[in-house]
């Protein structure tokens, strides 16, 4: 029994000295590792870590460059995308336009329809007639609210002597007008285009309207010449067609001799002075081209007629006549052409292949009372019987002399001068 508790008690202690040994050796070794390491066992290279650093660094500075790349484009893709948004608006306002007019085209001829009425059978052998006089359009006073009230005072039964002037006719523009007031004609009307024929005509209590600015229309207004200011009627004139009124346009070289009013058809769409000076060039004829080369078929019949004068014609609110107004003013504005040659171009060129041409009646005039300056200085002053007859006007558009020609017109009519005219050549030489 003695002899156990012994040999447990030296277990025991062997066992402590044991723990006690590896104890120390634990501390002897930390003090050799901290002594051989002091920054520590696992510390990091420096070049390594300012590598990291400069990597970490190169990655953030080219995610700032890519954001601000991507910012720049993200606004440039928001510019085009903003001017392609204005220019889809700017084409569905264009479309709206087409729309709204194709619509009101399909009105009125749904209107002038109605207004032709029910159809007919055929009359008898001679006894038939068309229609030679559209129906004129339902009037739109909001088109120009100011300028229908003005011609409600004006005109006479819907009709208006219309004339565009600039400070540069002023002369001409003062007979024109005397002449219409000393022979009673109370409906005309000059559409200034400058102030100063504004205020020109205001001081004489001469009727005139100045329209609204409008640059396109002003910038050749104002400082044109008598072709720039003659095209710009055409689109002037369709106001006056949509409030419902027929014009007798008239350039400024005209002299009134009668009320030209008293002389007027009034079955045509356009009704025009002729630029002929005899039955035949004026009214048409058949004229035979010769080509001896062909033959048995060398000659070809032909017609042909001298050009409607685009500075004195009438013309009545109808759809065709408005149409006419629109295509001489758009070849206008994008050819280089003079506007009578345009104007006669399409009142007559018929349909054919890529080309439709317009249905819009005309008349000549009487080239002996509306009568060319070409008439009455080549051979009416030279005829003792013509010289008696009394024009209702005489357009001096053969010659640049127009000025001393007018007053030699008012002297020989209306002052009786018998030898007024004889200064003059028959041409402008």
């Amino acid at each position: 029994m003695a002899v156990r508790s012994a040999t447990r008690g030296g277990a025991q202690t062997s066992l402590r000295s044991r723990i006690m040994g590896a104890v120390a050796l634990g501390v002897l070794l930390g003090c050799v590792f901290a002594w051989l390491y002091p920054h520590g066992l696992f510390k990091s290279d420096p070049d390594v870590e300012r590598r990291a650093v400069s990597k970490y660094g190169a990655q953030v500075g080219s995610s700032e460059c890519e954001s601000s790349e991507r910012v720049k484009m993200l606004k440039a893709e928001f510019v085009a995308l903003s001017e392609k948004n204005s220019e889809l608006k700017k084409e569905i306002r264009e479309l709206t336009e087409k729309l709204r007019l194709a619509e009101q085209g399909k009105d009125n001829a749904q209107k002038q329809f109605l207004v032709l009425g029910e159809q007919h059978k055929a009359g008898p052998f001679g006894m038939v007639k068309s229609l030679r006089t559209n129906p004129t359009v339902l009037p739109d006073e909001s088109v120009n609210p100011r300028l229908a009230k003005l011609l409600d005072s004006v005109a006479v039964r819907k009709e208006i002597i219309v004339a565009l002037a600039n400070s540069n006719v002023k002369q001409m523009l003062e007979v024109w007008f005397t002449n219409i007031k000393r022979v009673g004609i109370p409906n005309y009307l000059v559409v200034a285009l400058d102030d100063e024929i504004e205020s020109f005509c205001k001081e004489k209590n001469v009727p005139v309207y100045k329209r609204d600015p409008d640059e396109n229309v002003d910038s050749v207004a104002k400082t044109g010449g008598n072709h720039a200011v003659s095209g710009l009627k055409f689109r002037i004139l369709r106001e006056f067609l949509q409030l419902g009124y027929s014009v007798l346009l008239s350039d400024v070289d005209i002299v009134y001799l009668q009320n030209p009013f008293d002389h007027l058809y009034r079955d045509s769409d356009v009704e025009s002075m002729s630029d002929g000076h005899s039955n035949m060039t004026a009214y048409g004829y058949n004229d035979v081209f010769d080509e001896p080369a062909m033959g048995w078929a060398r000659f070809a019949h032909t017609m042909r007629i001298w050009v409607y004068n685009s500075g004195f014609f009438y013309i009545r609110p109808t759809i065709p006549s408005i149409e006419l107004l629109d295509r001489v003013a758009d070849r206008l504005a994008h050819e280089k052409a003079w506007d009578q040659a345009v104007f006669n171009e399409e009142l007559f060129y018929p349909s054919h292949p890529g080309y439709t041409g317009l249905h819009a009646s005309r008349r000549t005039m009487d080239m002996y009372m509306f009568m060319n300056s070409k008439v009455l200085f080549k051979t009416v002053r030279k005829d003792a019987k013509l010289k008696k007859l009394k024009p209702v006007i005489v357009h001096v558009n053969y010659h640049p002399d127009k000025l001393p020609r007018m007053l030699a017109v008012v002297e020989f009519y209306v002052n009786g001068k018998q030898d007024a005219l004889s200064p003059f050549p028959d041409g402008s030489e």
